[in-house]
């Protein structure tokens, strides 16, 4: 049962009349002014202001009770017969507020609002919002009624703030507009849910003077536990109200991010075309239809937006255009997207087209990471100049429109001096920071440019504004509450009194999913008007006006956020990038083509200090292993060949080291180094302890260097091999052996000189023999003939025991067949 005080005053009468309206069965009523609705997704305000007199309230409310005064006699004569649920409602003492507050209890109904068409409607529309009640109680829920209700004009941007975070509103109290603009929900059992869609005339919706109101659907009804009508649950939001456009218009610039997480390798295929090789295939499926990616140009082409670039997605994704290999276990896969990737770099070049286009440097790196923690690591810092000559290269290569270099992001545009330091390095004059970075105590909203000091522009983006689509915004109701309250903060800045015109910067998160994209979009498509503001790009904001009474102090190191620093890159990751950086200084130090190398690991070091590994620290890290490990592989490439021990026999012999090259291009510019451990027993290439021979190995091949060793006393040495670059600089590890020397003493070598002798004294005694013995011979022949024998006796011409030629059957063959081809094994024996 309600209880309302009606006063007419004026010209119009003065009467006052006692209502009593039932609605089934009799509602409950609180007398302490305070209620609150309890449903999941909306509490209700105890604190805001509410629209309860002027009148259009009075009319309004006029309307709904009319029905209802020509039965309050008769009503009022119910009252005694129904005492005790009139005790249970109670009124308070003196005048009842029109409309009274009542109590939201049952908590586990929701109100979702899944469109809100138009976001910011004029004279002349019809507001349409569709939705879901879904009762997740254990009670049904009867003779319910979904209803809209319009609340007071907010004040300004905090007041927008206040409705947004309490949990509370005093939307409760207002009254719904009720009649043919509600919606029935006659029965809603547990865990049910039912569709809705309430249309209603702009002009139904008492808005009065331009700004923005506090919107709420509610849903009404009873439960078994609370048999009255009350309010069950809500969902609020904001309706920006500016029917007609201005002269003094904010001006809005949107950056429209493409940033992506790394996805190339710094491997690649061993080919002549170097086929990249990705860690995996996600990319595709952001670049796929309804991909985040894909969402990003299919409706920033739309839109008057300033395109911020990382050129390492733009590099990613051209390479997708032609033969690349998917990392799978141990090995790789072809990849099968080049149509997709083509595609979608189509459609960038032509969105851009005509549009501004900033491009970060190559791959994003984390400058607060780099100021904070890198710069303590020598050689971090000259990362930052490469990576934005390679940026503006990569854009107009792919693209082919030339893109700004010239502005700096840190992640959520946090700044303190030594980020900015960083920032403006590599040739950056504009920081994009962020309001809530780059604070101001005034009682508006400033123009984004500050002059900071040294010729550099801090571009302050409006973090509220900028925040507006963080969240998980994937479903519905959540994209579209996120789109009015963006829309309700624009209107709220365009309408402070400031007496100029004002450039608004909006820098969103990084990397929006699809839902935020879309939420993105569906809020600049709702200031297409430009009744309020009006696009403009980013460059062009930097070089307005700045506000003179804005601040221009960057704040101190220790005001940076504990949760941003928390997720920088550490000392050590860029302590492993360097110690990466100088072994590839090593390695194509000796390549004869050494940008196959250079390039690719360049790529990759940058990536390796990316913003996009913020919050990812293990990824971070096996990433950077990675790179340091496939370095280190093609390193080891070229190799000393393991070298079995050896005997050195005599006083001097060549002792052979073999170096091996599985590269597929040539290596130069090295050094193989051989070192004696004792050189008064060993001494290399004439009385050295070491010996350097240059070396250049074709790509394939090996080659066998000999140094000659000169052995002075008997005993084993030992003996180390290692490549070095010309510059001194150790490039393999060292390889070593034993070389046993065995020295030949003057009595064996009397000895071995008596045998020569006997053995050449009967070498010539025996060829005396063997002469004489043919004398005879032929004397003995030339007896029994007549003379020379002329082989008419048809015999061979040959004396018995000789050959062809005169030689004898002992005599050695001249080819005694090739010796045993195998390596030699342990104990190998080198001669003279």
């Amino acid at each position: 049962m309600r209880l309302f005080t009606i006063s007419w005053s004026g010209p119009q009468h003065f009467a006052t009349a006692l209502i009593v309206t039932m609605r089934g069965r009799t509602e409950g009523q609180t007398t302490s002014g305070k209620q609150q609705g309890r449903g999941t997704d909306e509490r209700v305000a105890d604190a805001a202001h509410f629209r309860g007199t002027g009148h259009w309230a009075a009319r309004r409310w006029l309307r709904r009770t009319a029905s209802v005064v020509a039965g309050a006699p008769l009503l009022a004569g119910l009252l005694a017969g129904t005492a005790a649920p009139a005790a249970h409602a109670a009124p308070s003492p003196g005048v009842v507020p029109a409309y009274a507050p009542q109590k939201a209890s049952n908590q586990g109904v929701s109100v979702a609002l899944n469109t809100f068409s138009p976001s910011a409607p004029v004279k002349g529309d019809t507001l349409t919002i569709s939705g879901t009640v879904t009762n997740n109680g254990r009670s049904a829920i009867s003779d319910g009624d979904v209803d809209l209700r319009v609340g007071p004009r907010l004040s300004g941007r905090s007041a927008i703030d206040d409705v947004a975070s309490r949990s509370t509103s005093t939307l409760v109290q207002v009254a719904p507009l009720g009649g043919k603009y509600r919606v029935a929900v006659d029965h809603l059992a547990p865990k049910a849910r039912q569709d809705f869609a309430l249309s209603v005339p702009v002009s139904e919706l008492g808005l009065d003077e331009d700004g923005v109101y506090q919107l709420g659907v509610s849903l009404s009804g009873e439960t078994s536990q609370e048999p009255w009508d009350h309010v069950l649950g809500m969902q609020r939001t904001f309706l920006p109200w500016q029917p007609d456009a201005v002269d003094k218009k904010t001006k809005l610039s949107f950056m429209w991010p493409l940033v992506s997480k790394v996805h190339l390798s710094a491997q690649t295929g061993a080919d002549e075309q170097q086929t990249p090789v990705f860690d995996n295939d996600d990319l595709a499926a952001d670049l796929a239809p309804g991909g985040r990616l894909q969402q990003m140009v299919s409706l920033g082409s739309q839109l008057p937006v300033t395109w911020v670039i990382d050129p390492d997605l733009l590099a990613t994704v051209d390479a997708m255009t032609h033969k690349y290999s998917i990392k799978k276990g141990n090995t790789t896969v072809p990849g099968k997207n080049q149509q997709l990737a083509n595609q979608w770099l189509n459609s960038l070049e032509k969105a851009v087209q005509h549009h501004p286009v900033v491009a970060l440097p190559f791959a994003d790196p984390d400058l607060a990471s780099l100021a904070h923690t890198g710069r303590s690591v020598s050689g971090s810092l000259s990362h930052l100049q490469p990576a934005t000559q390679v940026a503006a290269t990569t854009v107009q290569t792919i693209l082919h429109v030339k893109p700004s270099t010239d502005f700096a992001w840190p992640v959520d545009g946090a700044v303190d001096p030594s980020i900015v330091d960083v920032a403006t390095s590599a040739g950056a004059d504009k920081v994009i920071t962020r309001s809530d970075s780059l604070s101001d105590d005034l009682s508006y909203t400033p123009s984004a440019p500050r002059p900071i000091g040294g010729g550099t522009t801090a571009v302050d983006a409006d973090s509220r504004l900028s925040e507006a689509f963080q969240g998980d915004l994937t479903t519905a109701s959540a994209s579209t509450l996120a789109v009015q309250r963006f829309l309700a903060q624009s209107l709220a800045v365009a309408q402070q009194d400031t007496g100029q015109e004002r450039s608004i910067v909006v820098a969103p998160q990084r990397m929006p999913n699809a839902g935020q994209v879309q939420a993105m979009a569906a809020a600049m498509h709702g200031l297409d008007a430009e009744r309020w503001s009006e696009p403009q790009n980013l460059t062009d904001a930097a070089s307005a006006t700045p506000d003179p009474d804005a601040n221009t102090r960057i704040p101190r190191e220790s005001h940076y956020p504990r949760a941003l620093r928390k997720q920088e890159l550490p000392t050590s990751a860029f302590q492993e990038i360097q110690d990466t950086q100088d072994l590839l200084v090593r390695f194509t130090d000796i390549l004869s083509a050494p940008d196959r190398v250079v390039a690719p690991f360049a790529n990759a070091q940058e990536r390796s200090m990316s913003a996009s590994w913020r919050g990812d620290a293990e990824d971070a890290s096996a990433y950077r292993g990675s790179v340091k490990d496939y370095l280190t592989g093609l390193k080891g490439e070229v190799l000393l060949v393991p070298k079995s021990d050896l005997t050195l026999s005599g006083a001097s012999a060549t002792i052979p080291v073999t170096v091996q090259n599985k590269l597929l291009q040539d290596v130069q510019h090295l050094v193989l180094r051989l070192s004696s451990s004792k050189p008064t027993r060993l001494k290399l290439d004439g009385g050295k302890a070491v010996a350097d021979e240059p070396i250049r190995v074709g790509g394939g091949h090996s080659q066998s260097v000999k140094f000659t060793g000169t052995g002075n006393a008997n005993g084993p040495v030992e003996v180390s091999a290692q490549l070095f670059t010309e510059d001194g600089h150790p490039y393999s590890q060292k390889m070593t052996f034993q070389v046993r020397v065995s020295e030949i003493t003057p009595t064996a070598m009397l000895v071995i000189a008596s045998g020569v002798l006997l053995l050449a004294f009967a070498g010539v005694k025996m060829y005396s023999r063997r002469k004489r013995t043919a004398a005879r011979r032929a004397a003995a022949e030339a007896a029994r003939g007549d003379g020379p024998d002329d082989g008419t006796d048809g015999g061979s011409g040959h004396g018995p025991g000789t050959g062809p030629g005169g030689e004898q059957p002992s005599d050695p063959a001249v080819d005694t067949g090739p010796g045993n081809p195998a390596p030699s094994g342990s104990g190998e024996k080198v001669d003279r």
